[in-house]
């Protein structure tokens, strides 16, 4: 009951709040008759793509389902319906605030000519979306737990059930959470892919031609890909980002609690424990959530008006929730497991065990960011040397930057591995599981912090195109600049809880082999083994597959965006001149369609490829594709992450003066142009990606493997 009590008092304070930090966004002026007009453009442009790929996904989710029902029970596809409708809002409603709080932001640095006002306007539009987020999610997750898990009495029961038409043996409550994150990461995965394509094909072709070509500048009104590429922020930087990021939170509370009930299985730990073991994890999310409201209403009640650094004023409030969800754990941790004897499980240090593993993720992910920072912020010296490269043209400035995205990858891995060390090491598989929770426990602050970025990227092009006062184009370009980094920690803290769910989802997964050796509680799979080796191979190249399609979605998108904008430019040559309008709907028309029709195979490949692999080869050649597809995803993902992000930070560095001499419209920033261009497919469709990816395989491949590991084609023709 206290449990029922603390998962609804979190999911529904977080999204009270995020409906009145609605509203109090949308009670604000829009601006002159232009800025509403621009602000209903890209409004509508967002507005038409999210309803034509929700029907596209309401197909699938609902096929999906099915499929479900019939391999494995009813109660397992009514939790992926629910989480695909949670996910789905979520994407939903950060998008709607996102195309109501541009123009605001817009205004508000035109009106006040204040950095830290036009700040919180930002930051309470984005936090709707983070709000929104975990508000969601947990709420989800509380009618799975009263419906499946109380109602039934699931929960507390060890025992397996039959499949009523394959006749499998599964346990029942574990595989409702796993239809439950199923669902969210459907969603996630066709917002992340449909919005990445639309977002990068728009953005490639508005600067390709407009600034590369006819040398007018970022967000120029000229531009007939301006709007679209303002629509693209909203799609693929925050519906997308939010149902992402609602994904591996749900994972990683999927995942401990999975990990939980196989360790009870397993370990030789008594039931009694069972209670602890899942109520942790979902006690520590609802404490964290709230922590999160704490940290939110700290920066907004705040007086920001003489404030000048956007960046400490974030981490300020980051830091705030970071710090309660840190106290409240502990409490947790110890009215939770002080009576409870886990020393089988390898809980070194008694009750506070699980709640150092969390505090392990937790630090983990601030170094993660602060490194992603570093080698991403205009600040360090990584890209201060990148944009001096453009000196020398495109060829270097793109060369230094793979050099930096590949270098990047070291200092992250290192923090992964050690934290998976000493999380194990203190309370086990457990801990392992909890210190991706922990990571994401604050994942309304990070998700607000992360929204903030591209709201005040399409502030920045609605001042342009009004022909603003170029002070409010520093504020909104200041803002932007603080964005791209705080995106690509953002970005850093996904991959890293990626890796560490899909980890825990793996070890379920292994648990759940057909005649598995486990060894002191721990599930073995023989890498040499010729089946598993095979895995291994063909999913370390799966993420490579996966990343070029993607790139080349983007880029045949991309490609008939400049082939429309070189049309308008030379057929109605006074579009150049401002003295007629260019045809932006026939931009967001390109734009639209071209996501959607690329977008479908990439989405739909993590969810198909496991099944069909698991269905010819068996359970332990899924379990080596898992193993070499979340390496890989890994590595591509800080890769493309730092170096688009560093890329991006080049060129405003080269633009706010940081080179002498090299302004906009300058050789040296064509060059970084270009670089930028090259990394747009990368750190905003390919990186963003690889967590969903490697996730969503080990979610299928769990909730499928009951299946699969009975029947397969391999072992029918005897072998």
């Amino acid at each position: 009951m206290t449990l029922t009590v603390l998962l609804l008092l979190a999911s529904l304070l977080a999204l009270a709040y995020a409906a009145f930090n609605f509203f109090k966004v949308k009670k604000l002026e829009e601006g002159n008759e232009l800025m509403q007009k621009i602000a209903s453009y890209i409004r509508g442009g967002a507005n038409t793509f999210i309803s034509i790929e929700y029907k596209i996904l309401l197909v699938v989710v609902l096929a999906v389902a099915v499929i479900v029902w019939l391999a494995l029970d009813w109660y397992v596809a009514v939790a992926l319906l629910i989480g695909s409708v949670m996910s789905a809002s979520a994407g939903m409603v950060g998008m709607k605030i996102a195309t109501y709080a541009n123009v605001r932001v817009t205004n508000e640095a035109n009106k006040t000519k204040n950095l830290g006002q036009t700040l919180k306007v930002a930051f309470r539009g984005g936090s709707v979306m983070g709000l929104c987020v975990a508000g969601f999610a947990l709420l989800g997750l509380v009618a799975v737990y009263l419906l499946f898990g109380r109602l039934t009495g699931w929960i507390d029961s060890m025992e397996v059930s039959s499949c009523w038409l394959t006749k499998i043996k599964i346990l029942r409550f574990p595989n409702v959470l796993s239809g439950y994150a199923l669902g969210c990461s459907m969603v996630a995965m066709f917002n992340r892919v449909g919005g990445g394509i639309y977002t990068k094909a728009a953005d490639m072709g508005a600067d390709l031609v407009g600034k590369t070509e006819a040398h007018i500048p970022e967000d120029d009104p000229r531009n007939p890909a301006t709007i679209a590429d303002n629509v693209g922020d909203n799609v693929g930087d925050v519906a997308g980002l939010g149902s992402d990021l609602l994904e591996s939170y749900v994972a990683s509370i999927v995942a401990a609690i999975a990990l939980g009930y196989n360790l009870i299985k397993h370990a030789g730990v008594s039931g009694e424990s069972l209670s602890a073991l899942y109520t942790f994890p979902l006690a520590f999310a609802a404490v964290g959530l709230i922590s999160c409201v704490i940290g939110v209403f700290s920066l907004l009640v705040r007086n920001l008006s003489k404030s000048k650094n956007v960046h400490k004023q974030l981490n300020g409030a980051t830091w705030v929730g970071a710090a309660i969800t840190l106290a409240a754990g502990f409490v947790l941790s110890y009215f939770l497991f002080k009576d409870v004897n886990m020393s089988n499980l390898g809980f070194k240090f008694g009750f506070a065990s699980p709640w150092i593993g969390a505090a392990v993720g937790i630090i983990a992910g601030i170094l993660i960011g602060i490194f992603a920072e570093y080698y991403t912020s205009s600040d360090y010296k990584p890209t201060k040397i990148l944009a001096e490269a453009s000196k020398e043209g495109p060829a270097l400035t793109i060369t230094s930057g793979l050099a930096l995205g590949m270098r990047s990858c070291m200092a992250p891995c290192i923090v992964l591995g050690l934290g998976i060390i000493i999380a194990y090491y203190t309370a086990g598989l457990y801990g392992v599981a909890m210190s991706a929770m922990g990571m994401l426990s604050f994942v309304a602050l990070t998700v607000s912090v992360d929204t903030y970025g591209p709201i005040s990227d399409n502030a920045g092009g609605i001042a342009e195109m009004s022909q603003l006062p170029e002070g409010v184009r520093e504020i909104t370009d200041t803002l932007d600049a603080v964005g791209n980094t705080t995106a690509a920690i953002g970005k850093g803290f996904a991959i890293g809880s990626g890796g560490l769910a899909a980890l825990a989802l793996m070890l379920s997964y292994m648990y759940s082999l057909p005649g598995e050796t486990v060894v002191n509680g721990l599930p073995t799979l023989n890498i040499m083994e010729p089946m598993t080796l095979a895995g291994c191979i063909v999913g370390g190249a799966l993420p490579f597959l996966f990343s070029g399609m993607l790139i080349d979605a983007v880029a045949i998108a991309a490609r008939k965006m400049v082939e429309e904008v070189r049309r308008q430019f030379k057929e109605k040559p006074a579009i150049l001149e401002g003295k007629e309008d260019p045809d932006h709907n026939q931009c967001i028309k390109i734009s639209t369609e071209g996501s959607i029709g690329q977008m479908k195979v990439p989405a739909l490949m993590a969810v198909i490829i496991p099944v069909v692999a698991g269905l010819l080869f068996g359970a332990h050649f899924v379990g080596g594709i898992l193993i070499g597809s979340t390496v890989c995803s890994i590595m591509i993902a800080i890769f493309t992450g730092n170096a688009g992000g560093a890329w991006d930070n080049g060129k405003k560095y080269i633009e706010q003066g940081g080179i002498e001499g090299a302004g906009k419209g300058s050789p040296v920033h064509d060059a970084a142009v270009v670089g930028d261009t090259v990394g747009d497919p990368l750190k905003d469709t390919v990186g963003p990606c690889m967590d969903i990816f490697i996730k969503i395989m080990s979610t299928v491949s769990l909730v499928a493997v009951s299946v699969f590991s009975q029947y397969n084609l391999w072992s029918f023709l005897g072998f």
